[in-house]
């Protein structure tokens, strides 16, 4: 199976020689009591494996447990005439370097189940093949699971080897060159680690791209799982302990996390009412603390009083957005949502992405029985409450459009992919999704908006002294189950971004507080 490098050829994912025991009946069907013998030793039921008896069909050996301990092979060698029928082969195990790092990335292998056969018999798979069950090793399984070799072997009366009479050479699968920087993965999953602990929070993800290209650098879902323990079959106790964890650690919250955006909305609030002639960025509207037509307020009742489009983004005043919201409506919040690509999967190359919701008239008449659309709602759609959802991914690339002047970019986490000798069997260029239809102007003052947050908004406190230049946006997600989710975006440096992060601490609290320095740390 093929390797997985960094941009840079930092190995990450490989292989390693591993103990796996098998069945080869080829004279006589195994007996009962040497299946039960089996099945006692390595800690496998009688039923797994007469169902893989019974599911096999050829001459090749019925793999029955991969990667066992030397002491169980030490065990079936010295004591051959108890396992008449039990080999011990020497296949490749999936070694993932560093445990838990990047594990929502990489995902897992695992034996094939009979759903996929079935499935995919036609396609070259049979009974006992390791797959990619999650993550890059499921999307591009068919690239790097290569060609099994093996031995034509003689084999006495007992199934024990006599001689080689034949040797098919195996065909190594292709390797791929992530887009991945080990270092930035470091550094966000250290941060994102450390900060969870400060907060005494449990879950969170983080994002880190190329806006110019739509290559990611660093994806982090937290809680992780270590795919080490797929590799050679997971144990029912360990997979029990992922399975009930409440945080769900198997999930790639970075993908598959649906979360209403908070503030971070505002980026297609302010660009919807700039480009719609809505507001000027010098117009200034007067902040009392709450809205005048349904009193909706700031958080914690701030009032800023008379603030323009720049003051508004910078200190996430809600007052100055929901006016924004009135003057706009639902219909063209939705369709500036849209326009950024909310709503609808991005395509990155990870199996089990969610699409979002984008708040619309339509979804509330076909989901709730009051199907009327109320102006509190576009209020509470104009500042990232109600309907709104995004996942962390969307969010960064809400955030890398406005960085790449408009232009939004199809996130890909492989460069390229090459063969056993290094050669580029596969290239994966930029791909255009989409370029948003706003003057430039529009965005440009967008841009000053968010550079105001890290300089004299809600980030400033926190970027203080820092040496890049860094434009951001901080939010706060309500959460009914317990304390608000905190958000932070961001991209720099200003003039000539290279980098959008995307931070969200499910139940961190204030984005200001639990979110910001984990950007501030990535960046």
């Amino acid at each position: 199976r093929g390797t997985f490098f960094d941009r840079n050829g930092e190995l990450l994912v490989t292989n390693r020689p591993g103990f796996t025991v098998s069945l080869l009946p080829l004279t006589e069907p195994i007996s009962p009591e040497v299946i039960a013998r089996v099945s006692k030793l390595i800690n496998v039921p009688v039923a797994e494996i007469q169902k893989k008896i019974d599911a096999h069909v050829g001459f090749d050996p019925i793999r029955i447990k991969n990667d066992v301990l030397p002491d169980i092979v030490t065990i079936i060698e010295e004591q051959k005439d108890d396992y008449p029928g039990v080999v011990i082969e020497v296949l490749p195990v999936r070694d993932y370097i560093y445990g838990e790092y990047a594990a929502h990335v990489f995902g897992y292998v695992s034996e094939i189940n009979e759903m996929e056969l079935e499935k995919r018999k036609d396609e070259g798979y049979k009974s006992g093949d390791i797959i990619g069950k999650f993550g890059l090793e499921r999307v591009y399984d068919k690239d790097i699971r290569g060609v099994k070799g093996g031995d034509q072997v003689e084999v006495d009366v007992s199934g024990r080897p006599v001689q080689i009479l034949g040797r098919q050479s195996p065909v190594p699968g292709n390797d791929l060159v992530l887009t991945i920087d080990k270092h930035i993965q470091e550094a966000a999953e250290r941060a994102v680690d450390e900060q969870l602990a400060i907060v005494h929070a449990n879950a969170a993800a983080a994002v880190v791209m190329n806006p110019q290209t739509g290559e990611v650098l660093a994806m982090v879902s937290r809680p992780a799982f270590n795919p080490n323990l797929f590799a050679g079959g997971i144990s029912t106790q360990n997979w029990n302990v992922l399975n009930n964890n409440p945080f769900h650690p198997m999930d790639n919250k970075a993908i598959t996390g649906e979360y209403p955006p908070g503030s971070t909305f505002k980026i297609v609030t302010g660009t919807a009412a700039l480009a719609e002639h809505k507001v000027t960025p010098q117009e200034k509207i007067f902040d009392s603390g709450r809205h005048w037509i349904i009193p909706k307020t700031n958080a914690g009742g701030e009032a800023l009083g008379w603030i323009n489009f720049q003051q508004a983004m910078a200190h996430s005043d809600n007052v100055y957005f929901y006016e924004m919201g009135n003057r706009l409506g639902v219909d063209t919040l939705e369709r500036y949502a849209r326009m950024f690509g909310l709503g609808q999967r991005t395509g990155i190359d990870l199996p089990f992405e969610a699409e979002g919701l984008v708040a619309n008239r339509q979804y509330k008449k076909d989901n709730y029985e009051d199907g009327d659309w109320y102006l509190s709602e576009t209020f509470d759609a104009a500042i990232g409450q109600g309907f709104n959802l995004v996942t962390p991914l969307q969010a960064a690339m809400v955030m890398g459009e406005i960085a790449a002047n408009g232009r939004r970019y199809q996130p890909h986490l492989v460069q390229r992919i090459v063969d056993v000798n290094g050669n580029t069997v596969r290239d994966f260029q930029p791909v255009l999704l989409s370029e948003l239809d706003v003057n430039p102007g529009v965005i440009r003052q967008v841009q000053e908006g968010l550079h105001e947050v890290t300089k004299f908004g809600t980030a400033a406190g926190v970027f203080a002294g820092f040496p890049i230049d860094i434009a951001g946006k901080t939010g706060t997600a309500e959460n009914s189950q317990g304390r608000d989710h905190g958000w932070f975006v961001a991209y720099g440096p200003f003039a000539n971004p290279n980098i959008v992060v995307a931070v969200i601490v499910e139940q961190g609290g204030f984005g200001s507080m639990s979110a910001v320095p984990i950007g501030r740390r990535i960046m």
